[in-house]
């Protein structure tokens, strides 16, 4: 039987000051040592652009916002139509609609200056737990307990814990906050995320060069690929629906934008028909029944699939070319090919445009 000890954190120090990740939102671990904290600002962004969103697609979305935006002041000095463009192919866009309320927030109420508590970072639109937890550690190096999808697999795995997720939550929390240090909060926060993602991952974990192998439960006997256990997940209905693409002779695009409030809120969108379990897809179109005007309406050859958090989505595509002199109906307007890729068009409306127009639309903006 293989000798198991407690987890020490100052191993997991030692492992980061070696391995850590070169992130563009992180402070290097021998700056860290040395007192040096992060920018709240990027810590706070970085973190909600993380949210369900992997590191390797959030880098470029990161560095054209603070490239555009380079602080707190900045964002609430634009436009919310502008961060849903620079935005849109990230997903979850009511993390864009909450990013540009939080900026407004801390610069009327904060002037300019993130709280650096987590009690007050949670009255911030969008911070919840996790998000306050982080600021507070990796940018404050406040003792804060950050648990994300990473350090659940760490700790279940360290401590063996068989309760299934989201049941476990609890449990996992309550062993990572006696774990959490006083030296060093921060990086140790950032140490467990890097644990998690580089050697602690969930297939083919290298246990070999991990730092806490030998307090390990899960590798103890053996079932490291097994933890953490989830409940089974609920099937997703499906839905369908009909998207339209108008294009002018000019290669312009009519686009409309969706309701304020809802999924893919105040996003731009194609015209189209609602979304719905049991539809019935038309054989022909006419204005004022479907189409959203006069045209020779033509279904495309390819569907369009998207799955959301809570559905799977079937778009039938149907173009029309018209007349150059062609009046948007209100509230669409005509979007010229220069600026289709700009506009706040979330992936599944790419998916439909590109369908459209035989041709790609990239997933964001530049």
């Amino acid at each position: 039987m293989k000798e198991q000890t407690a987890p020490d954190p100052v191993s997991l120090l030692a492992w980061y000051d070696m391995h850590a990740r070169t992130l563009p939102w992180r402070v290097p671990p021998k700056l860290g040592k040395s007192g040096m904290r992060a920018d709240p600002y990027r810590v706070w962004l970085s973190e909600i652009m993380l949210q369900q969103t992997t590191v390797a697609t959030v880098r470029s979305y990161f560095e054209t916002f603070t490239e555009r935006w380079p602080s707190i002041s900045d964002l609430a000095a634009t436009s919310e139509e502008n961060v849903l463009k620079a935005w849109a192919g990230l997903g979850y866009y009511s993390r864009a609609r909450n990013l540009k309320k939080c900026a407004d927030m801390i610069v009327t109420r904060y002037g300019g200056q993130f709280p650096d508590t987590e009690d007050e970072l949670l009255t911030l639109p969008g911070v919840g737990a996790y998000t306050a937890a982080a600021i507070g550690a990796i940018a404050f190096d406040r003792p804060a307990t950050v648990v994300d999808g990473n350090v659940e697999r760490v700790i279940s795995r360290i401590y063996g814990v068989e309760t299934p997720l989201p049941a476990a939550k609890k449990e996992i929390k309550s062993r990572a906050t006696a774990l959490t240090p006083k030296l060093r909060p921060g990086d140790y926060a950032q140490a467990m995320m890097d644990l998690g993602a580089t050697l602690c991952s969930p297939r083919k974990p290298a246990c070999g060069l991990c730092p806490w192998q030998k307090s390990c439960h899960a590798h103890r006997v053996g079932n490291a690929e097994l933890l953490p256990k989830k409940a089974p997940k609920k099937k997703k209905p499906q839905r369908y629906g009909v998207a339209f693409v108008a294009v002018r002779t000019d290669g312009a695009v009519l686009l409309r934008q969706r309701p304020d409030k809802g999924l893919l809120a105040a996003m731009t969108e194609v015209p189209g028909s609602d979304w719905q379990e049991a539809f019935t897809f038309p054989t022909q179109l006419t204005v004022g029944h479907q189409a959203p005007l006069e045209g020779n309406w033509q279904k495309t050859s390819d569907n369009v699939k998207h799955t959301f958090t809570h559905f799977h989505l079937e778009l039938e595509i149907w173009r029309s070319d018209v007349p150059l002199e062609t009046i948007p109906p209100s509230p669409h307007w005509w979007s010229l090919p220069a600026d289709i890729e700009q506009e706040a068009l979330p992936t599944v409306m790419r998916k439909a445009v590109a369908a459209g127009l035989g041709r790609a639309i990239k997933a964001r903006t530049g």
